[in-house]
């Protein structure tokens, strides 16, 4: 195993699943981490976005993220 796949690469850390703390850093999250976050179903997720509760923000034709701070407004308001 190398540094890098240590993680103690200076400047670089390797996410590992279950990572917490990596995962709070996130800037946006994919749909299922959204529901895992809320303690939501995933369908609830994407009902919210057609309703416009969350902005989808569409990366490619299969991956769509939805932005942190949007959730945790979402999540601060109590439209969940």
């Amino acid at each position: 195993m190398n540094t890098l796949d240590k993680g103690v690469c200076k400047g670089f850390e390797t996410k590992r699943k279950g990572d917490k703390e990596m995962e709070n850093q996130k800037r946006y999250l994919r749909a299922r981490e959204v529901a895992e976050y809320l303690g939501i179903a995933l369908s609830t997720v994407w009902l919210y976005a057609k309703q416009g509760k969350l902005k989808a923000k569409k990366l490619s034709e299969r991956v769509t993220v939805f932005d942190k701070e949007e959730i945790d407004k979402l999540a601060l308001i109590g439209g969940h």
